[in-house]
């Protein structure tokens, strides 16, 4: 059992159920603590049939087989569990959840992302000891086919990863544009203010008045331009 990892061949039991824009992010087994039950059904029975062939039963062949013939019975139930649990997947794609279970029966249960309003992670004291968890996923409106996974490796590490498909980073805003002044053009603007300086720079040269002494040191004559000279 390992983390399958990102890349475009899934197993060929996935490939089939996946869109063709769809990009496939984590593909796991569930643990194979899943099959704890059966095993330890199976190894007992092995135990209780082999006590009651040496002991009670040493000489009733006929209820001797039977026992045998009983055990033989979880055994099969065993294989045929280890052989759903090496059919079944948990996937996480880039738009939603997948989960198949069944080895004669299919059946494909699935969860949008866009769906998801809430995703619980809880592990048990065995969950911790064997290393598995448990996910319970919450979505608005009705129930969805696909709410409860059980027996998760990686536990952690599959947490974080939905998580980050889950929530995404919200893209940065974009700079604004124009002039510091709010104006929305570029160069442009209300210009400055002119002084009178700049206002008589635009009639053109300033007019020098100039006074001429009289010879006989009578009164001046009224001022004059020099262009009229």
């Amino acid at each position: 059992m390992r983390l399958t990892a990102p890349g475009p061949k899934p197993p060929a039991d996935i490939k089939k159920y996946l869109l063709p824009h769809e990009r496939q992010v984590v593909t796991v087994r569930k643990h194979p603590a899943v099959l704890m039950g059966p095993i330890s059904l199976t190894a007992a029975g092995l135990i209780v049939a082999a006590v009651l062939s040496y002991t009670l039963l040493r000489h009733e062949s006929t209820l001797r087989n039977v026992v045998w013939i009983a055990w033989l019975g979880l055994l099969a139930w065993l294989l045929w569990n280890a052989a759903e649990w090496g059919v079944g997947y948990f996937v996480v794609t880039s738009t939603r959840m997948i989960q198949t279970t069944g080895l004669v029966t299919r059946r494909v249960d699935m969860m949008p992302l866009v769906k998801v309003t809430d995703m619980s992670f809880q592990r048990s004291a065995m969950g911790r000891l064997l290393g598995y968890g448990e996910f319970i996923l919450e979505s608005a409106g009705q129930d969805q086919a696909l709410r409860t996974v059980t027996y998760i490796p990686y536990p952690e590490q599959l947490y974080l990863k939905v998580c980050e498909l889950l929530f995404k980073p919200e893209p940065a805003p974009e700079p604004p544009t124009g002039t510091p002044n709010g104006s929305g053009e570029q160069g442009g603007g209300t210009p400055p203010p002119q002084g009178p300086q700049d206002n008589r720079s635009r009639r053109g040269p300033a007019r020098t008045d100039w006074t001429r002494p009289s010879p006989q040191g009578g009164p001046n004559p009224p001022n004059r331009d020099r262009g009229d000279d």
